[in-house]
């Protein structure tokens, strides 16, 4: 709901909208939260990211699967040799001398080729490594849609973050220039002796104030724009406005309970705690089987060739069997991985209990505060029709002499506070409502579709009003006529 719906005699829209767009060509349409979240999961960095990491994990699979199945290596060598040899004898029954004895070539090329083929048979820890793979999938699986699941809540809250700083920058748009014509009237009061310069002063002052929280929401409205650019790897001039008739309830169903009951079933981030469990409980199974016997079949064939001594034709073998092996002491490492695997299983179990109750209490507090949500909008919307009837009435004090501008300036304040507090409290609702489904794990993208469908088609863009006369708030501009001398 917006300002013009309190400014007296003022039409029910549209607002600032001709202002902000005064001197901005618009798309042929806005972009709308269903658009803009598309684009961020097509986009955004940190989504590809954990996409990727997951992608990851799952050829970790077929890494450790790889350890079952058959291996097959060849090697060879090819080689010219040289020796260097010098050895002598005596020869028996000569009496003197000594004689050099050759042993044959000194030079001569070798050739040697091995193929080997290997089948585990029986190999613990790599199966039990495959399993851990496995689980670790399952465990990215949840995190990614926690990921996903965060991206939408993100794209959402920097959405609406948006709507919410433009109908705040209205309102202090409209109290800043409803506030500056006060001080004109009142200094032009001030020249003609109807009011006292601390009256004045006091507009003055107030102005001030206004114009520093003007300048405040134009900052605000643009951090917001920037924040969905950073999401989405996208600029968008204009988005849609949130719509009056959005529908204000308590979540459905309407029991505390069941959301809770929903977060400990659905939440990524605690199945994927959980999931952790069975990964550490994995690694300690590794761990253990690290005592086991491995069996494993093998063949091999090997082929050699020399040219030594001018010999012609090679030598070759052939081999199959079955190869044993049991670990009779690792020196310590194996017990010693069985205990820092059984820490971490206990870690897991800590990071699950934390999570899960982390959950339920973000749960119970975002049901509390969307069902004091639904009270507070109705509540703001009430304060604003009383401000505007309490303007109205210090106005009329003004005119008669019971009050002064003072008064006046109060009045105006709280009314476009209590304007500015009432958009709060609607985008408050809206994102605590998504933030409710995101921690019962029932946040997608339908849920925003339904979101999506409350927005009007009315544009929203980043171009900061102009200043200059507006007709529409001609009736909350008038503080209405001092009183005169003597009454």
């Amino acid at each position: 709901m917006r300002l013009a719906h309190w400014a007296v005699n003022a039409p029910l829209r549209p607002l600032l909208l001709a202002v902000f767009t005064a001197s901005f060509v618009l798309p042929a349409q806005a972009a709308d939260l269903i658009t803009i979240t598309r684009d961020a999961l097509d986009n955004n960095a940190a989504l590809a990211s954990a996409r990727s990491e997951y992608l990851g994990v799952e050829a970790g699979r077929d890494v450790a699967r790889g350890g079952l199945l058959p291996q097959i290596n060849a090697s060879g060598t090819v080689a010219h040799n040289e020796q260097y040899e010098s050895q002598s004898s005596s020869r028996a029954g000569t009496g003197s001398g000594t004689g050099n004895v050759s042993a044959g070539d000194d030079r001569y090329n070798t050739v040697a080729l091995t193929l080997e083929a290997t089948q585990a048979l029986y190999d613990e820890v790599t199966r039990r490594q495959v399993t851990q793979a496995e689980r670790q999938i399952d465990q990215q699986v949840y995190l990614l849609a926690a990921t996903e699941q965060q991206l939408l809540i993100d794209v959402a809250s920097a959405y609406f973050d948006i709507l919410r700083a433009y109908e705040v920058l209205e309102a202090r748009f409209a109290q800043e220039r409803a506030i500056g014509r006060q001080l004109e009237q009142a200094g032009e009061q001030f020249e003609v002796g109807l009011i006292a310069i601390t009256e004045v002063e006091e507009a003055r002052a107030t102005f001030d104030q206004s114009r520093a929280d003007r300048i405040a929401a134009e900052s605000n409205l643009q951090v917001a724009f920037e924040a969905l650019e950073q999401l989405t790897g996208q600029r968008y001039a204009s988005i849609e406005a949130l719509g009056d008739s959005m529908p204000i309830a308590l979540p459905e169903p309407s029991s505390r309970d069941y959301w809770v009951e929903q977060a400990i079933e659905r939440n990524p981030q605690v199945l994927a705690q959980q999931a952790g469990i069975e990964v550490s409980r994995s690694g300690v199974e590794i761990a253990r089987a690290g005592r086991l016997p491995t069996l494993s079949a093998f063949g091999n064939y090997q082929y050699g060739d020399s040219d030594i001594d001018n010999t012609t034709g090679n030598d070759s073998s052939s081999q199959v069997g079955i190869r044993a092996n049991l670990p009779i002491y690792t020196g310590g490492s194996t017990s010693a991985s069985i205990r820092q695997g059984t820490y971490q299983l206990e870690s897991s179990q800590y990071d699950f209990e934390s999570q899960r109750r982390s959950s339920i209490q973000q749960v119970r507090s975002l049901y509390t505060q969307v069902s004091n949500d639904v009270e507070t909008v109705e509540a703001r919307e009430q304060a604003i029709v009383s401000n505007q009837s309490a303007l109205e009435a210090t106005r009329a004090g003004y005119e008669v002499g019971t009050r002064n501008i003072v008064d006046v300036l109060n009045a105006e304040q709280n009314l476009y506070n209590a304007i500015a507090n009432y958009a709060e409290a609607r985008y408050d609702y809206v994102v605590n409502l998504l933030s409710l489904r995101q921690q019962a794990g029932r946040l997608d993208v339908d849920a925003i579709e339904e979101v999506n469908a409350w927005l009007t088609g009315d544009e929203v863009n980043f171009t900061l009003p102009e200043s200059g006369d507006n007709d529409r708030y001609e009736p909350a501009l008038n503080i209405g006529a001092p009183p005169q001398p003597g009454t």
